[in-house]
């Protein structure tokens, strides 16, 4: 592992550290700061010549500071001649906006996509993507990795019976099938109607949930909107329990408030895949670490070794 160096920007350098400490190896230093007029300032303060290199950076709030870090400190290690580096993004912002549903709209995923390429990463490794076939906006390799295992573990331990795995949308059935078939449960679908960009409201439920254990999966909340409103319409169709599984945990805006008014939610799980401290914490809020699944990932990479096996 001598050949191996791990550099994180401001965005998540607990999740950095917890990486580097899976692994074996230290944090490699580097000035990551900003000029008298805000513009970012990196120096990579130790020799990368020759290394294998990897930047763990989620774009997460504050998005463009943090995306900015990740492509300023991926064109400073490739002018420092490393050999080959990796993206890890566990969380993968401007991914919403991944095709043109509405005309004169960008396609910002794919324009990510391509200023990561052009800064000089060699391949990214990141986690539950808003949509899978981001992974094809790429002329790099991709490795996508999946949390489920995780949460899986964690749920288990509940010990739950007559559960039921609930998708808040059409879209998400992909992923609550892979947990149904985990946990062997069965599926159910909440149809809903977008009212906004930030907010929708639940029409009825497909699948039958009366008086079992609901575990509602989803990649992402932001402003929570759309957990509260399947949370009603799941008490309504007379759901024993409801808790939630997501991958990032943005909970943006109102989010942390919207939780707490919504007692007929035991249990929301996130990923540290973006830090803590970009919310108010909640006791019913409670954080799971992927600092294992993407150390291991790394270590992987590293040494050439499939990594197909963290896939499911």
């Amino acid at each position: 592992m001598n050949n191996l160096a791990v550099f994180s920007g401001n965005a998540h350098p607990e999740l950095a550290k917890d990486i580097c400490n899976f692994l074996k190896i230290k944090l490699s230093k580097a000035l990551v700061g900003r000029f008298s007029e805000g513009e970012i300032r990196i120096q990579i303060d130790e020799n990368v010549r020759g290394k294998d290199v990897f930047v763990i950076e989620p774009t997460s709030p504050p998005v463009n500071d943090n995306l900015m870090e990740l492509l300023i400190m991926i064109d400073a290690l490739r002018r420092a001649s490393a050999q080959r580096i990796t993206a890890v993004i566990p969380y993968f912002g401007y991914a919403r906006q991944d095709r043109k549903d509405q005309p004169r709209v960008p396609i910002t995923a794919k324009l990510v996509a391509n200023l990561l390429t052009e800064a000089g990463a060699d391949r990214v490794l990141t986690m539950d993507l808003h949509a899978g076939q981001i992974q094809g906006f790429f002329d790099i390799p991709v490795d996508h990795l999946y949390a489920v295992g995780i949460f899986i573990e964690y749920l288990e331990n509940l010990n739950l019976k007559d559960i039921v795995v609930v998708s808040p949308d059409v879209g998400g059935i992909k992923m609550a099938r892979a947990y149904a078939k985990r946990l062997g449960a069965e599926l159910a679908i909440i149809d809903k109607r977008r009212v906004s960009p930030e907010e929708t409201e639940a029409m009825h439920i497909m699948g039958k949930v009366e008086n079992k254990n609901a575990i509602i999966v989803d990649d992402l909340i932001a402003t929570g909107s759309s957990l509260v409103e399947a949370v009603l319409a799941l008490k309504k169709a007379k759901a024993k329990t409801i808790r939630a599984t997501i991958s990032h945990g943005i909970l943006s805006g109102p989010a942390i408030e919207r939780i707490g008014k919504c007692s007929d939610l035991q249990e929301l799980l996130v990923s540290d895949s973006i830090p803590a401290k970009n919310h108010k914490p909640h006791p019913r809020v409670k954080v799971l670490s992927i600092s294992a699944l993407l150390g291991e990932a790394i270590r992987r990479i590293h040494k050439e070794e499939s990594v197909s096996s963290l896939f499911d």
